[in-house]
Order: structure tokens, then C-alpha cells, then sequence
């Protein structure tokens, strides 16, 4: 089933994404807003259990209706609520929009334009950044994106597939990215969540992200440059060890020869969870980037191709699991 779910979310949503502004993301932000007014008291006690009541009961929901589905009616209406789950958790058109605008403006020499839809995408200026800078950034925000919505995500649905939970893990590593990040210090809202609530988001995130991170890394060697992908990785381990995002940015860097860097590879630093991303001017020495070639816009198809080889061989280990499964 899973194998099965995954294919056909895919697939409806390259045909019809998920619209921008929808009813689904506009009631998460309702739901964290509400969690975070009615639990969040300032403690590390109220933090947990805000955080827990934000990101544990939507899933379990939908493991309940999941279950109900598969026990009560059938598998059919089951592989369909499966589906529909990772049609919203899921996939590429939820931010390729943003990357296809910027590449199609380099590609046409138009730098002016691309920094302006860098700077719209990312809420930065980035209007006195250079050609390449605004390449680099743009592979980085696109790969930790393409983490985020689709081989996290894959990564949680299939272990928890796996173990007859159903799409709740996709739920649950969803849930739990935005908090973190709509609950960050950095994040305008109505209602800020305390100190408390903001540490124990970006712990959990770090905690939940910890392994898909690092196979969202093995992908990309294995279809990649594998031996500069793993010495890339390998060395910034050894410098930022719980750094998830660093480890998929070190990994890409060394997978198609090009030279990835600044806040991005040095967030594990900052004090509390932050998007990847930069200051406009900042300069970048040496030793805060990747070895590797200087950014082009040819570096752009390298990414797209070595995102899609990664989900090919995503799709052949499930379609090889799932074969195992029926002839075992």
C-alpha cells in the first residue's frame, strides 16, 4: 500500500498541486496559534505538553481514522485516506514554483528579476547579491525544501507505514517542521510562543529530523558523487554534529562539485532553530563553506536531476520492499 500511496500522490499532485493559499495550511496556523495561547505558559512542563498536544493529536487522528477505514470498510478507502494524507504532507509543487522562476530568470540573464523572486520566496534582501550568491542560495533553500516536503516525509511514512501506523508519520514530521518554525523567534505572529516552547520545538524537530536527514545524505551521494558527497558529510558532522540541515547541504555539495556555504552550514551555532538561510553583504570565508566548484546556473539542473534520481531510488527500494512483501 504504501508503495501505492506514494505513487499516486505524486503523481495528482504534479497534475494539480496544492493551491498556495488552502483551507489545510490555513488551519494549521490556526491550530499552533490556539495551542499556543491555551497551553503555553511560559514553562518547560507547559512547553511539552503544548508541543505534544499540537503535534501528537492531529496524527493520532488520523491513525484513528486510518484504522477505521482499513478494519471497518476495507483496504480500498484505507489506500485512498493514505493518499489524500500525502497529497497535502507531500510533494514538490508546494515550493518548485519559487525555484522554476528564479533558474528561468538566470537562464535569461535577467539577475534584477531572479533576486526579486529570491527576496519574495525567502522574505530577505537580496538585492545587492551577486549572480552566484544568489545561485547558492538558491540550491540550498531548494534542497533543505525538497528534504522537508518530500524525503522527510517519505522517510517517516514508510517506517511508520511499515510498523501499520498508516500516514501518521507523515503527519507527525509535518507538523512537527512547522512549529518549529512558526513558533521560532524570528516568526511574526499574533500571539509569540515563549522561550520555553521555542527551545522545545527546535529540540524535537532536531530529534524527529535526525535520521531522515542522513538518508536524505545517502541518497544523494549514492546517486551523486559518492566519495566527495561522504567526506563532505563526514566533515561537517565532525564540526556540527546535530546539524540535520548542514549534514543534507554538505552532502549536495559534495555530490555535484559546488561550493555551498554560509548560514545554512552554520546554524547549528545559532541558539535557536532558524530557516536556512542569510544576512544581504555577509561575507563567506573559506572555512565556512564546502569545497567545490563556484555556483553557475548549470548547478540548478544538477539539483533537479539529483533530487529526481533520489526519489526514483526511493520509489524502486519501496517498489522492492512491497514485491518482497507479496511474494514472502
Amino acid at each position: 500500500m504504501s508503495f501505492f500511496a506514494i505513487l499516486f500522490a505524486l503523481l495528482i499532485e504534479q497534475a494539480r498541486p496544492l493551491a498556495r493559499s488552502n483551507p489545510m495550511h490555513a488551519g494549521l496556523r490556526a491550530w499552533a496559534l490556539s495551542i499556543n495561547r491555551n497551553f503555553d505558559a511560559g514553562s518547560s512542563q507547559h512547553a511539552w505538553v503544548a508541543w505534544a498536544l499540537g503535534v501528537l493529536l492531529p496524527p493520532l487522528a488520523v491513525l484513528g481514522v486510518y484504522w477505521a477505514l482499513l478494519h471497518f470498510i476495507g483496504w480500498p478507502l484505507a489506500l485512498v485516506w493514505n493518499v489524500a494524507v500525502l497529497y497535502v504532507t507531500l510533494g514538490f509543487r508546494q515550493f518548485s514554483h519559487h525555484f522554476t522562476g528564479i533558474r528561468d530568470a538566470l537562464e535569461e540573464g535577467d539577475a534584477a528579476g531572479a533576486r526579486a523572486r529570491l527576496a519574495q520566496w525567502k522574505q530577505v534582501d537580496a538585492s545587492e547579491l551577486p549572480r552566484s550568491e544568489v545561485v547558492r542560495h538558491v540550491i540550498e533553500y531548494s534542497v533543505i525544501a525538497a528534504h522537508r516536503h518530500v524525503f522527510g516525509v517519505l522517510a517517516w511514512y514508510s517506517v511508520c507505514a511499515a510498523l501499520g501506523l498508516g500516514p501518521a508519520g507523515a503527519v507527525l514530521y509535518r507538523l512537527a517542521e512547522f512549529v518549529a518554525r512558526y513558533w521560532a523567534p524570528h516568526t511574526a505572529t499574533a500571539h509569540p510562543a515563549s522561550s520555553a516552547l521555542q527551545a522545545v520545538a527546535a529540540q524535537a524537530w532536531t530529534v524527529i529530523d535526525w535520521l531522515p536527514a542522513r538518508l536524505t545524505a545517502l541518497c544523494f551521494a549514492v546517486v551523486g558523487s559518492f566519495e566527495e558527497a561522504i567526506e563532505g558529510w563526514r566533515f561537517h558532522a565532525q564540526r556540527f554534529p546535530s546539524d540535520n540541515d548542514g549534514v543534507i547541504l554538505a552532502a549536495t555539495a559534495g555530490a555535484i562539485n559546488v561550493r555551498l556555504g554560509g548560514e545554512a552550514l552554520r546554524k547549528a551555532s545559532a541558539d535557536a532553530y532558524v530557516t536556512p538561510g542569510f544576512e544581504a553583504g555577509a561575507e563567506l570565508g573559506d572555512s565556512d563553506s564546502t569545497p567545490g566548484r563556484e555556483p553557475e546556473v548549470g548547478h540548478l539542473r544538477s539539483v533537479v536531476g539529483l533530487v529526481w534520481r533520489s526519489v526514483v531510488v526511493w520509489m524502486l527500494l519501496l517498489a522492492l520492499l512491497t514485491l518482497a512483501r507479496l511474494l514472502g
